[in-house]
């Protein structure tokens, strides 16, 4: 056969739409994978078993591949057409076992080998392992002419699932299906589904009508004709076997097999006729790619279109998460409730206070004497303190990110493949489970930080001294409670959360660093704490990316699978 002149482009072209479909994805259960799957499937399946290989060797022998329905007589007719026992048939139905493919010897070469149906092993002579399903026994006999195959094929209603998909691989494989059937079976539906996808990819079909009753044979292959050109197969030839004992050696009478023993023989020895058939059933193979691979490349872009939504749910659950952190840090609240408890214990109430509020300057005046060394020593309770504002900072970044695996939990659930994410990784609707002592690592590690810049920024190096020697819990303390009641350029007694007590810590922090540096500092530490805080919440929202990048969707397979379409369509 002379391959024509577009056979090298268009192997190049199957190759790459090969090479898409491999890559393409469809793991999120939405309304269209299920199906989809099966489509991508049947596509590799047939590029790998028959178009691939018959680009690659327009010349191998035919292979006809023979299918039918339970109790057919497909191996008994495969038998009998080489005029020996070649394909155990199933006593006991469903039959599972390795398939039979019978050619004559001198075509061995392209069976052998991985050119057609890669994925099933070969078997030859009495190695055994005709148990395995995805195995392949070759024959080889002079009864079948040079240039054409014989594959017995499971029922394609096998009650076994395996028996079923695997009848459909080799049906896909197959550059003719002999198609047998018997009286009382040639209109059931399986069979009639497998037709009409022959029909729909243009794949030659020859019909065999088995175990007939000679006076029904007008009635029924005449109902069977019209039944093949309603389906476009009216060109189907067909060959009827009549209902007879089997002669000694379980084989069908020879004038029973003679029309179909010759038309195979005519089809294998005849070049140009085989070229037909061949033809036929490539270009109807080339012809229904566009439509089964927009399929799938639809359902693709719906896996990536549901990915991106569940994404973009986390993403905004945990950026709101990240705003509640940065309000519950700049509207004061952190000074109310046990905070405030604490700092009273420590610098009391009454006349202290009604100092401050009388005059700034002379609380500030006395402030920096008790840095001085003037004053008694901040008491001990200033760990309580430390401990209860350490713990209202962790407790707000808790509760964000607690609220933000939450709700991105039930939002997930809502939403189209996020079920089932869900129900593969529980832990996606909470937070990580070293979380709490992730956050109150961080805090810990910020208020380190905010005492370095608190020395950093000392104007007054003995002062920052005598600051510091209240220990990390008192200085970190009055430090934090410092950076807390500065909001938006107002003092905790002006927005009459903590009234004086905010004042003093800031008045104490200012006679360290100054006024006007308090503030920067304030605003600095604020912003260091945010980023630990966004940090945190980055960290968590990344589980559910990494869930989503283990899909391994391509955002572009749709349009890949049809740039692929597109090359194939110009190269044929």
């Amino acid at each position: 056969m002379t391959a024509p002149p577009d056979t090298a482009r268009l192997l190049a072209a199957v190759t790459g739409l090969r090479t898409e479909l491999e890559r393409t994805r469809l793991p999120l259960e939405l309304g269209s994978a299920p199906a989809a799957r099966i489509v991508r499937g049947e596509l590799l399946h047939q590029l790998d078993d028959y178009l691939l290989p018959r680009l690659s060797a327009l010349d191998a022998p035919l292979l006809a591949v023979v299918g039918g329905s339970t109790g057919a007589g497909k191996s008994t007719l495969v038998n009998s057409l080489v005029g020996s026992v070649v394909s155990r048939s199933g006593v006991i139905r469903p039959t599972t076992r390795a398939s039979v493919l019978v050619h004559h010897p001198a075509d061995e070469q392209w069976f052998r080998g991985d050119r057609i149906l890669p994925d099933l092993v070969r078997l030859t002579g009495d190695t055994g392992g005709d148990e395995d399903q995805r195995a392949m026994r070759l024959v080889a006999t002079a009864e079948l002419p040079q240039g054409i195959a014989l594959l017995d094929a499971p029922d394609v209603d096998s009650v076994v699932s395996a028996n079923r998909n695997l009848s459909r691989q080799l049906l896909a494989a197959a550059d003719l299906w002999l198609f047998v059937t018997t009286a009382a079976r040639y209109a059931d539906a399986v069979p009639w589904e497998l037709l009409r996808a022959c029909a729909e990819r243009g794949t030659a079909v020859a019909i065999v009508l088995d175990r007939i009753a000679p006076d029904a044979v007008d009635e029924i292959r005449a109902h069977l004709a019209s039944m093949l050109a309603d389906q476009g197969l009216g060109d189907a030839p067909i060959f009827v076997v009549h209902e007879v004992a089997l002669d000694p050696g379980r084989l069908l009478p020879v004038p029973e097999i003679q029309p179909l023993h010759a038309w195979l023989t005519k089809l294998g020895s005849d070049a140009r006729a085989r070229a037909d058939v061949i033809r036929q059933t490539l270009q109807g193979a080339l012809a229904s790619l566009p439509e089964r691979v927009g399929s799938v490349g639809y359902a693709a872009d719906e896996q990536v279109a549901a990915s991106g939504e569940l994404w973009a749910t986390a993403v905004t659950n945990y950026a709101r998460a990240a705003e509640g952190v940065r309000v519950g840090l700049d509207d004061g609240t952190l000074l109310r409730g046990e905070v405030m408890a604490r700092w009273h214990e420590i610098v009391g109430t009454g006349e202290f206070f009604r100092s401050i509020e009388r005059g700034v300057g002379r609380a500030r005046d006395r402030l920096a004497a008790l840095l001085r060394g003037k004053s008694a020593p901040v008491p001990p309770e200033v760990d309580r303190l430390d401990g209860a504002l350490q713990s209202g900072v962790a407790a707000l970044l808790l509760a964000q990110a607690q609220g933000a695996a939450g709700q991105t939990g039930r939002d997930w659930r809502s939403l189209s493949g996020g079920l089932e994410l869900l129900e593969a990784d529980p832990a996606l609707a909470r937070s990580s489970p070293d979380i709490e002592e992730r956050v109150r690592t961080d805090v810990r590690d910020w208020q380190a930080e905010l005492l370095q810049l608190v020395h950093d920024q000392a104007g007054d190096k003995k002062a920052a001294a005598r600051f510091l020697a209240l220990g990390v819990n008192g200085a970190g303390a009055v430090a934090m409670i410092a950076v807390f009641s500065v909001t938006g350029g107002l003092t905790g007694a002006e927005i009459g959360i903590a009234g004086g007590s905010s004042v003093l810590a800031q008045r104490l922090l200012e006679a360290v660093i100054g006024e006007q540096a308090m503030r920067g500092l304030a605003k600095q530490a604020k912003q260091l704490l945010y980023d630990r805080a966004d940090g945190v919440l980055e960290d968590e929202r990344q589980r559910y990316a990494d869930v989503l990048d283990r899909l391994e969707l391509a955002d572009d397979a749709g349009a890949r699978l049809q740039a692929a379409i597109t090359e194939l369509e110009a190269a044929r």
